[in-house]
C-alpha cells in the first residue's frame, strides 16, 4: 500500500465502519422499545429473541447463533428467569445440559415484543422502500455466508 492509496482511504466508505454505524443507529433506536417497554438490556433482548424464535435451546446454542460470550448468555438467562420469562429444564441424559424454554408469561411477553419489532421493521422498510429494504437484507445475508 502506498501513501497515495492512504490519501484516498475514506473511513466513511469503509464497509465495516459503515455497517457498524448503521447497526448502532438501528440498534439504538430499537433498544428504546425493548428497554422502555420491557426493561431489557441488549443482551437480554438477543437471548430472549432467540428463544422466542426457536425454543427450546441450550445456552451454548444461543451463544453460537447470537455470537455472544457464554457468560453474557448466562447472565441474561438468569435475569430473564428471575422475571419469570424463561425456565431451565435439565436433560434426562446429562444433568449438566439444560434446555431453555419460554414460560407462558415469557411467550406472551415475546408476542408483545415481536409485534413491536415487526412495527419497527415496517417503519424502516417504509423509509427505505420495499425494493431497497429487500436488497439490503439479501446483501447482508451474502456477507454472512
Amino acid at each position: 500500500m502506498t501513501d497515495k492509496d492512504l490519501e484516498v482511504y475514506d473511513l466513511n466508505s469503509f464497509l465495516p465502519f459503515e455497517l457498524h454505524q448503521a447497526s448502532e443507529h438501528l440498534s439504538s433506536s430499537f433498544s428504546q422499545i425493548y428497554r422502555d417497554n420491557f426493561g431489557m438490556t441488549r443482551t437480554e433482548w438477543r437471548v430472549f429473541a432467540h428463544l422466542g424464535q426457536s425454543s427450546p435451546l441450550t445456552a451454548t446454542q444461543i451463544g453460537q447463533s447470537s455470537k455472544l460470550h457464554k457468560t453474557k448468555v448466562s447472565r441474561a438467562v438468569t435475569s430473564l428467569q428471575k422475571r419469570g420469562w424463561v425456565k431451565r429444564i435439565e436433560s434426562d441424559e446429562d444433568r449438566r445440559i439444560q434446555s431453555l424454554h419460554l414460560t407462558k408469561t415469557g411467550q406472551a411477553t415475546y408476542r408483545s415484543l415481536a409485534q413491536k419489532a415487526l412495527k419497527f421493521d415496517q417503519n424502516v422498510k417504509a423509509r427505505m422502500g420495499e425494493n431497497d429494504f429487500q436488497q439490503l437484507l439479501s446483501l447482508l445475508q451474502k456477507l454472512q455466508n
